[in-house]
């Protein structure tokens, strides 16, 4: 059985994409190959039906299918399953079904409404009443995916009141002061540490690991730049880890383009032995032939530069 995710958990919890045939099928076949991937490359734990994880497009069956999968493949690397949904019910219903089969805990994100921090504390409440004190919780603050800004005051809070709200996937941006700001919060008396992994494809992981984050909660088709970066800086050698990290800043750069760098990661991952189609679900996004030789030159660019 994996360890839970806690308040001192660190590290890359690589998100994980969803593989599908070109016929839109997911590709269990190629859903194992990736685990085999990521753990050959040496991640810490995976994040699995997250939203680059294409889970918004997922049947219920589809999803428990999913963490099927990943779970009889992890083994003892920790899995942390993304339950959003609009309904609580189903959340709390795919939650019970994750943890059963042995995830590391859940990830969730403030449901769609209001920009109100009342609202999303209370809907914070309910959520860990309807899971139960002993249900792990990342809470998944991404404003520019879900428009729902949410304070450190806020985070601070909810994890102080709620022991199961153990980490922050932090994706705000700019976010590089919400960070200072919380763990500075932890200097006084009587305030729980909180477990912070940074997502955003990792376009800030040096800064934000300088700031006192304790590693990466993010997807990127090279596993390896995210997991030896964070073990540089945390082995003291932060030069070193920013070197390492400038190496890849062009890929990763053009995998993060809003609305399309999906279909990158997903042709990166197929050209490099992952999975064995780059498809998205429709609708997404599609690679054209001048996008793919685009990407390819990158590929080489970034081989050459680490040899060098």
């Amino acid at each position: 059985m994996a360890e839970r995710i806690n308040r001192d958990t660190r590290g890359v919890y690589i998100i994980a994409a969803t593989p599908f045939t070109d016929r839109g099928e997911i590709d269990h076949d190629s859903l194992l190959s990736l685990v085999d991937f990521y753990i050959g490359h040496g991640v810490t734990g995976l994040t699995i039906l997250g939203m680059m994880g294409e889970a918004n497009k997922m049947t219920g069956d589809e999803r428990r299918a999913v963490i099927d999968t990943v779970l009889s493949r992890s083994g003892d690397l920790p899995v942390v399953v993304g339950v959003s949904d609009a309904g609580l019910a189903n959340l709390t219903d795919l939650a019970s079904y994750a943890m059963d089969k042995g995830a590391a805990g859940v990830m969730v994100a403030p449901s769609a409404g209001p920009a109100r921090e009342d609202r999303i504390e209370g809907y914070f409440h309910a959520v860990c009443e309807a899971l139960g004190p002993e249900v792990p919780v990342c809470f998944q603050d991404f404003p520019l995916a879900t428009g729902l800004p949410v304070s450190p005051a806020l985070i601070r809070r909810l994890s102080q009141e709620r022991d199961q709200i153990v980490m922050l996937k932090h994706e705000d941006w700019p976010g590089l002061t919400k960070i200072t700001q919380l763990r500075k919060q932890e200097e006084a008396a009587g305030v729980a540490r909180l477990s912070i992994l940074c997502g955003n494809g990792g376009l800030y992981l040096p800064q934000e690991l300088q700031r006192g984050a304790d590693g990466a909660m993010t997807g990127f088709a090279y596993p390896e730049a995210l997991v030896q970066t964070v073990a540089l800086h945390h082995a003291g050698r932060v030069d070193e880890a920013e070197d390492l990290f400038d190496r890849y800043i062009p890929i990763l750069r053009h995998e993060q383009q809003p609305g399309f760098g999906l279909a990158v990661r997903k042709y990166v991952l197929m050209k490099r032995g992952a999975i064995a189609s780059a498809a998205t679900r429709a609708p997404g996004p599609k690679m054209s032939a001048v996008d793919a030789a685009e990407t390819d030159r990158l590929m080489a660019r970034l081989e050459a530069r680490l040899k060098g």
